[in-house]
This record gives structure tokens, sequence and C-alpha cells, in this order.
């Protein structure tokens, strides 16, 4: 056999496409293996457990690696190859025993073991190999959150879709629907969406949160054009005025100002924190669920409102 097979020229000019989740583990030979390895590692790195059917350890690593390579979300390729069958190829790459596992990158050989590793030493020969790189989902998932923060509703839910497509169960997709299409404006279709949801699936915290977007959008779309100067004259002609207040809050939020929104709504919980059913707590709750856990103005909100419940 040629030495082109370790030669990354040889491979096609136009790089493969990341395979599907199904193609991720197969076996390759002799004849496929510039295919199926040398020419795949230019895109995603590869790979390849040499084994014999007669190798005791050989049983206890493959399915290993499987589950592993399968955890990693598509971020790595395996290849198996017997090594009975495929002798010049185990030759040309020295392998000496079995199991032996080569890894595959940019079309060479990076890194290799021999010999069955326990479960934890594999996990940190594949963390090596991959890197920083995240699942194609994740990354997904991100992208998608980034359009949501730029106001781009459309953008994001396309990209939700799409990860539903490749997984109908995933809950921060579902979630992430919900709040793209709320920004769109198209709230009948964010409650239908709903409508067909399961119930564990509408307890879920996410998509609970997302459903706290989804009113606060409501909210906003039913005030929208509220004269701010009139509500804030009100309320500072008369600052006990709960109604008043609240109403202010909704409106600087569907304005964009959510700290003094905010700042209201805590100032109708240190007023009176009862008032229509603790509508003030509730409302801040949404904002807080609506901007994340992690948001610094949700940070600084929590403990103001602590200071406000246990003063």
């Amino acid at each position: 056999m040629s030495n082109l097979i370790l030669d990354p020229s040889s491979a096609a000019a136009t790089s493969p496409q990341r395979p599907a989740p199904a193609d991720l583990i197969k076996d390759s030979d002799t004849d496929s293996f510039v295919q199926d390895v040398i020419d795949v590692s230019m895109q995603m790195p590869v790979i390849v457990d040499f084994w014999a059917p007669w190798c005791g350890p050989c049983k206890t690593l493959g399915p290993m690696l499987e589950k592993l390579v399968k955890r990693a979300g598509g971020l790595v390729r395996m290849v198996k190859v017997n090594v009975d069958d495929n002798k010049s190829l185990a030759a040309q790459l020295r392998v000496q025993s079995v199991p032996t596992v080569f890894a595959f990158k940019d079309g060479r050989p990076v890194d290799a073991f021999a010999g069955a590793l326990s479960e934890t030493q594999i996990q940190a020969f594949l963390d090596k190999l991959i890197g920083d790189a995240k699942p194609p989902i994740e990354a997904a998932l991100e992208q998608a959150q980034e359009a949501l923060k730029i106001g781009d509703g459309l953008a994001a839910e396309k990209i939700y879709t799409a990860i539903l497509g490749e997984d109908p169960t995933l809950i921060p997709a579902f979630a992430g629907v919900i709040r793209a299409i709320a920004v769109q404006g198209d709230f009948a279709r964010a409650r239908e969406m709903l409508s067909r949801l399961d119930a564990p699936t509408l307890a879920n915290s996410q998509v609970m949160q997302a459903i706290s977007a989804l009113e606060l959008a409501e909210e906003a779309a039913a005030t929208s054009g509220t004269d701010l100067t009139e509500l804030q004259n009100k309320v500072d002609q008369q600052p006990k005025d709960m109604e008043a207040r609240f109403a202010l809050a909704q409106a600087l939020f569907a304005a964009g100002d959510t700290e003094s929104a905010i700042s209201n709504l805590l100032e109708i919980v240190r007023v009176n924190r009862t008032w229509n059913d603790d509508a003030g707590r509730k409302q801040l709750i949404k904002i807080f669920d609506t901007l994340g856990p992690t948001d610094p103005i949700t940070m600084d909100a929590r403990k103001r409102l602590s200071a406000v419940l246990f003063s």
C-alpha cells in the first residue's frame, strides 16, 4: 500500500461535511482508510481502534470507546479496523499489539496508546484530542442565545427549530423557541406551541422562564404608546398608589428601562408586599427569569429584594 495513506496532501480537495450521528462510528479497511480517516480528520478528529476478534481486552475497550465517542456529541469520529483482515495497514502504522488506538487530526496521527485503559484515562485522551471545541448542539444553542440578546427573534427561532430537528426532546431548544417567537411579537403562536407541551415539560424551569419572558413581552405590547411622563407624574403625586406604580414599572420595562422598572417594583414590595396578591415580587421574578440568573441586573436586584424582604 502506498505511503500516501499518511500524507494529508492525498486527502480530497473538498473537506467532507461533519458526519451524521449514525456515521460517527464505523468499520474501515485498507481500501477505504484514506476516505474514512485521513480525509475526515481534516474536518474533525478521528480515533482508529485496531482490534482483533481473538483479543480479550479489545472486547472491553471497544464498547467503552464507542460510549465516550457518542458522549462527545459529534466532536470526534471513531473508526474500527480488524488487524487480521488488514495486516498491511497495521504494519504500515507499526501496530505491534492489540488493542492499539491512534488519534488522527489534520490528516496525520497525533497521539496513540496501546492496551486497555480505564474510562477516565480514555476520557482524558479524548479531551486532549478535542481541546476546547464544543458539541455542535451546544454551539448552536449559544448562537441562538446571542441572536436573542440582540433581539433577532427570527434568526434565533430558525436555529432553535434546526436543533429540535436533531433532538426533538431538548428542553433548552423548546424554551428558546418560545422566547424567539415572543421577541417577534407572535404571542398567539407562542401560546399555541405551549398548549402542545406536556405537563412535565411545562414544569421545567427553563420553560417556565420562557413563559415569564412571553408574559412580559405581552405586557410590553399592551403598554406600547403609554405616556411615561404622565405615569411618572402620577406616581410622584401619589407615591403610595401601588396600581399606578405597577403600571409605571410595566411601561418602563417595555421601554427598555429595566433598572427603573425594578426599582419601582422593589418600592411596591417595600411599601406593601401583599398588594394585589404579591404582584410586585412576582413581577420581579418574571424579570429575573427573563434576564437570566447570571445577568448583573438580576444579581444586583436579587440582593436588593432580599434586603427589602428581610429588613
